[in-house]
C-alpha cells in the first residue's frame, strides 16, 4: 500500500502551524485547496488526515466557514422540523437542545463534530440524573438533525451513527386493578362531569380525546363515539418579530403573541385548540349500554346549564365542559383525577393510567389484540401487545378467585 503523502507543514510568523491540502477540483477547473492552521503541528496533521479521508470517500464538505452546531439546530428547528412535526413537539425538541446539547457542543463547528463529543453530551445528562428515556430522546432528535445536515453536504458524516445509541428500559405499565377502577367510578358518582371518568376507564380514551369529544360525534342511539378530535394546549409564540423586539422573555407575555395553527386545527381560546388524534387515533368506538345511559344523564344536566347561561354559553359543542361551555383545562382535569383517587382511597396514578386500565381489562376479558388495538387507536399491534403480560396476570388472578369461590368445599364459609 502506497504511503500517504502529507502536504508540507510549516510554522508561520504568527506562531501557528500551517498546511495547504488539495481535496479536489472546483467547478472552474482549479484545484480545491483548503488552508489548515492550528496551534501545533500534531493538530494540523490530524485535520489533514480528516480532509484526506473525506477526499477518498468523496465526502468533502463544501468550502467556506462552517456553521456551529447551535446555528444549525436553530435552522433545523425553525425551518425543517416544523414541516413534519407538531409545533408543540418542536417546542419540546428546542427545549431539550437548549438545556442539554448547546451548553456542551453548541459552539463546535458542525463539520468538525466528533462522536466522542456526543458521548460527552449523554454522560453529562447521566451525571445530572436525567432519565434514560430523556437521554434517548435527545439522541434521536440530535441524530435526525445531523442526518439532515449530512445529506445537505454540511458535514462529512453523521457522528450520531458512529456511536451506540443510549438505551432506555421500557417503562412498566401500572394500570388500576378492576377493584380500584370500580372504587374510582363509585367515588365519582354524583359529581359534575362524572361520565368523563367512565368514558376514560371504559373506552380507554386519551385525556385530550375525552376533553375534545363533541356531541356531534356521539351517536347514543347507535351506541357509537367517533374519536376524531382531541383537546390540546399549545404554547404561544412571539408575534413581534424574529428575534423578538417586545423585550419580553416569555412568548406568552408578548403583546402580539400568536398561536400557530396547522391545517384543520380549531382554536378554542387561550392556548387551547382542537386537533386530530395522533397516528391512527381517528376511530369509531362502540359504547357499552351502561355508558350510554350515563352519557344521556350527563347531557340532560348540561342542557340545563346551557339554559341557565343563555347566550354566554360557549358554542363549542363539547361533551365535557365547564358550566359555561368552555373547554376543561387539562391541568385542572389532572387535579380533579388525583382528588378523585384520594377520595376513592386508591393509590396515586397518572390520568393516562386510566387508558392503560382499559387496555388490560379488555385483554383480561379475552378481547382480541386487533380489536383492542382498534378500540384504543394504537398505531401498531406491537403497542397493544405491551399490555398482554399485565392482562394475563389479571386474568389468572380473576380465574383463581373465581375457582376458590366456586370450588370451595361444602360447608366452608
Amino acid at each position: 500500500m502506497a504511503r500517504r503523502r502529507y502536504p508540507k507543514i510549516s510554522q508561520g510568523t504568527d506562531g501557528l502551524w500551517h498546511a495547504w491540502v488539495v481535496v479536489g477540483t472546483k467547478t472552474n477547473g482549479r484545484p480545491d485547496q483548503r488552508h489548515v492552521k492550528r496551534a501545533t503541528a500534531e493538530e494540523v496533521e490530524e485535520r489533514v488526515d480528516e480532509l484526506l479521508d473525506q477526499k477518498k470517500a468523496g465526502q468533502v464538505v463544501k468550502a467556506g466557514r462552517g456553521v456551529s452546531v447551535a446555528a444549525w439546530l436553530d435552522t433545523y428547528l425553525t425551518d425543517v422540523a416544523p414541516r413534519r412535526c407538531d409545533p408543540t413537539t418542536v417546542q419540546g425538541y428546542a427545549s431539550k437542545m437548549r438545556l442539554y446539547v448547546l451548553p456542551v457542543i453548541g459552539k463546535t463547528r458542525l463539520d468538525r463534530l466528533k462522536p466522542d463529543q456526543l458521548d460527552r453530551v449523554y454522560v453529562e445528562m447521566q451525571r445530572a440524573g436525567r432519565a434514560e428515556a430523556t437521554i434517548l430522546q435527545v439522541h434521536r432528535i440530535l441524530s435526525r438533525a445531523l442526518e439532515v445536515a449530512y445529506r445537505r453536504g454540511m458535514m462529512p458524516r453523521n457522528p450520531a451513527k458512529l456511536i451506540d445509541a443510549p438505551t432506555a428500559k421500557r417503562q412498566e405499565i401500572k394500570p388500576l386493578t378492576e377493584d380500584e377502577a370500580v372504587k374510582v367510578l363509585a367515588a365519582a358518582a354524583g359529581s359534575r362531569n362524572a361520565a368523563r371518568w367512565s368514558v376514560g376507564l371504559a373506552l380507554g380514551l386519551r385525556q385530550g380525546e375525552a376533553l375534545g369529544l363533541r356531541w356531534s360525534y356521539v351517536d347514543l342511539d347507535a351506541g357509537e363515539i367517533r374519536v376524531w378530535w382531541q383537546l390540546h394546549r399549545r404554547a404561544h409564540e412571539h408575534g413581534c418579530g424574529t428575534p423578538p423586539t417586545c423585550g419580553r422573555r416569555r412568548a406568552g407575555n408578548c403583546p402580539e403573541r400568536t398561536l400557530r395553527l396547522r391545517s384543520g386545527e380549531q382554536h378554542l381560546g387561550g392556548g387551547l385548540l382542537l386537533k386530530e388524534p395522533k397516528g391512527k387515533g381517528k376511530r369509531t368506538v362502540p359504547i357499552p349500554p351502561e355508558l350510554v345511559a350515563a352519557l344521556k344523564a350527563h347531557r340532560e344536566v348540561q342542557q340545563l346549564e346551557r339554559m341557565v347561561a343563555e347566550d354566554s354559553y360557549a358554542k363549542h359543542d363539547l361533551v365535557f365542559a365547564d358550566v359555561n361551555g368552555s373547554p376543561v383545562d387539562p391541568a385542572r382535569d389532572w387535579d380533579a383525577w388525583h382528588a378523585l383517587l384520594k377520595s376513592a382511597g386508591v393509590r396515586r396514578a397518572r390520568v393516562h393510567d386510566g387508558r392503560h386500565t382499559a387496555a388490560t381489562l379488555l385483554l383480561a376479558q379475552g378481547v382480541g389484540l386487533r380489536v383492542v388495538q382498534e378500540i384504543l387507536g394504537h398505531s401498531s399491534v406491537t403497542v397493544t401487545q405491551g399490555y398482554a403480560h399485565v392482562a394475563s396476570a389479571m386474568a389468572r388472578d380473576a380465574t383463581q378467585r373465581m375457582g376458590s369461590s366456586l370450588l370451595k368445599k361444602p360447608g366452608t364459609p
